[in-house]
């Protein structure tokens, strides 16, 4: 047996590289990466600075070299036998492992209409690169799905002066992430910055010059890109015998039902103290999964826990969510005069928090937003909603008890 394996070279596969170097892991260490670059961040895919594509390395490949870790770039895992501890590769070559990481991340849902092929995917820089490179004036972009990724790649198209139409088959958009008040604001933003939507119908046909929907409309269209969510990458770990259901099914310290065998990020669903499996796909999760999972693999044995969290950048708008805002949860809100903040109680207890904010300016409120919630308080709804209470008196108050 040789080392550990990690298959996948996203944000999660790199940082459990990394992280099993920092639990002094001293043996081999093989990331096999399929795509033809070096590990790259893919929020700043809908999020660019300029006009092209952008890509963040994770790392160089300096860095790579002097951890030890060997990267298959370029190279995919095309079989995995468990009995034996070893991963064929795509050109054919067997690698033997002792312990391996499952980090094969996500991959794009299909259209399944006629002319389903003529949109594209918005995944991986490849597919960004593809978008961008086409950009030019009077191109008409439609965008079928309006979650945060459609929303964020329309604020950027419109940020160019490209006309947007955006698609999507619930009534509203942004309706399952994002808490309601906050979504109807960054809504009404998209329609005075002039994007289209076609809510409440779905995709009937796709052909060269337009996308027709279920009701018969008819939207024009130079270029489709399909952004209809992920399906967790489960095909490699279902084949060799691992359980999956809506992702590859772990324990809370990110095991599989093969002990010697891990899974995190995109593609882990992992086991909840109250029944099921719960999949996050934050950024945050992928590096958090990432570094709990490496120590683990090199000898101990932690929980995984994390606050969820994401942002968003549309327009010159920042949204931020900590926690998970339910429709049962308390709802406190907090407008300051960079923007608002929402606190959400459960009987009492703040659990998460979200703000809408131009640029970073509730970044600061966010963090101390997250500790408040890991201190687990119980405050008075008057004092969060009153702008003049500053939210370090809530964590003085939390350690003077």
């Amino acid at each position: 047996m040789d080392g550990i394996i990690i298959i996948g070279a996203g944000e999660c596969g790199t940082r459990a590289a990394f992280a099993l170097r920092e639990a002094k892991y001293s043996g081999a260490i093989t990331l096999i990466g399929a795509e033809p670059h070096l590990p790259y961040e893919r929020p700043p895919l809908s999020k660019p600075t300029g006009d092209l594509a952008e890509m963040k390395l994770i790392c160089t490949s300096d860095a790579l070299a002097s951890a030890g870790i060997d990267y298959l770039q370029g190279s995919s895992a095309s079989k995995l036998d468990s009995e034996t501890g070893a991963v064929i590769l795509n050109d054919g070559r067997a690698l033997t492992y002792e312990k391996l990481l499952f980090a094969t991340g996500a991959r794009p849902r299909k259209l399944t209409c006629p002319g389903a092929e003529l949109a594209l995917d918005f995944r991986t820089y490849a597919d960004a690169e593809m978008i961008f490179s086409r950009m030019g004036k009077g191109l008409r972009v439609v965008i079928i799905g309006g979650g945060l990724i459609g929303m964020e790649l329309a604020s950027v198209l419109r940020g160019k002066d490209i006309t947007v139409d955006v698609i999507e088959s619930a009534p509203k958009p942004l309706g399952r992430a994002v808490p309601m008040r906050f979504a109807e604001k960054l809504f009404a933003r998209h329609i005075a910055e002039g994007v289209g939507f076609h809510l409440g119908r779905g995709v009937a046909a796709i052909n060269s010059f337009s996308v027709t929907l279920t009701d018969g409309t008819m939207v024009p269209a130079d270029l489709v890109v399909s952004v209809i969510g992920v399906l967790p990458e489960t095909t490699l770990a279902e084949a060799a015998g691992l359980m999956t259901g809506n992702g590859i099914q772990t324990d809370i310290y990110l095991r599989t039902n093969m002990p010697n065998i891990f899974a995190a990020g995109d593609c882990a669903a992992v086991a909840q103290p109250g029944g099921g499996y719960i999949r996050y796909e934050t950024w945050r999760n992928a590096r958090v999964q990432a570094e709990t999972a490496a120590r683990n693999m090199a000898g101990s044995a932690e929980a995984f826990t994390t606050l969820s969290w994401f942002w968003s950048d549309q327009y010159d708008l920042n949204l931020q969510v900590a926690g998970l805002p339910q429709p049962t949860h308390q709802c406190v809100l907090r407008s300051l005069p960079a923007g608002e903040l929402e606190f959400y109680l459960d009987n009492g207890r703040l659990v998460a928090a979200a703000a809408l904010g131009s640029g970073n300016s509730l970044a600061k409120d966010i963090k101390l937003a997250e500790r408040l919630i890991a201190a687990g308080i119980h405050p008075d709804p008057a004092a969060l909603a009153d702008p003049r209470a500053n939210l370090k008196m809530f964590l003085k108050s939390v350690r003077a008890a």
